[in-house]
């Protein structure tokens, strides 16, 4: 898989070098590429953005930064068409099986980081018109720019991709897989500070262990997450 993020601030992404992710791209399972936004002005100043129409606060991003940046990244692979993702508060919600869709039938993203009041709306218009475009929202709460939610994304994204995570079974039952959370985990040592590790877990009975995780993550869900329970019940 590529991914390309175009922002203001390319050290922002510097983190997807490190862990797994740095891995993969040493491995050649995902290519990854940041670019400087301001290297598509023409000024001095490198303007990246102005006032907006109709007043308000805040500054709002320049389309034409933004129309000859995606222009040149979106060509940049003759016969590949890239799946453009717009970070913002007013996008859809990103979830396990955004991240699963993405991983699975993309292989190509454009990640655009937006800053300040967000956007041009004619920058949206224009390359929807052309190619297959998101806004993605991690959750209900606003960041000052995309470079945050691309890190999570890709993070979210790039782990799912085969041959990213070393033992696939780990993605298995993961919290939001099949739509509850994941059970409890523990390790050595078997006691510490006066609690003791759960004697199924102790059991090697491996058929009695799947079902108190399972248990387990039907009670964690209906605790912290009932709204992703929809009518389940023990009997699931």
């Amino acid at each position: 898989m590529r991914i390309d993020v175009v922002t203001i601030f390319p050290d922002y992404l510097a983190p997807l070098q490190l862990s797994l992710i740095g891995r993969a791209q040493r491995d050649g399972l995902l290519g990854v590429h940041v670019h400087d936004l301001r290297d598509w002005t023409h000024d001095r100043h490198r303007t990246v953005d102005d006032t907006p129409y109709g007043g308000g606060a805040g500054m709002v991003m320049r389309p034409e930064p933004w129309g000859e940046a995606l222009d040149e990244v979106c060509g940049s692979l003759p016969g590949r068409t890239p799946h453009l993702v717009f970070p913002g508060p007013g996008g859809d919600l990103f979830t396990q099986q955004t991240a699963r869709e993405l991983a699975t039938q993309e292989d190509w993203l454009i990640f655009a980081c937006g800053r300040y009041e967000g956007i041009d709306e004619r920058v949206y218009e224009e390359f929807a018109a052309r190619y297959r475009l998101s806004v993605l929202s991690l959750g209900d709460y606003v960041l000052n720019g995309g470079e945050v939610a691309v890190l999570a994304m890709t993070e979210a994204v790039a782990r799912l991709v085969p041959g990213v995570i070393g033992n696939a079974e780990s993605l298995v039952e993961e919290s939001h897989t099949g739509g509850l959370l994941e059970y409890p985990v523990y390790t050595k040592p078997p006691q510490w500070r006066g609690r003791k590790v759960p004697d199924v877990l102790l059991s090697g009975h491996h058929g009695q262990i799947a079902a108190w995780r399972h248990e387990q993550r039907l009670e964690r869900t209906a605790s912290r997450r009932p709204d992703l329970m929809g009518g389940r019940d023990g009997r699931t």
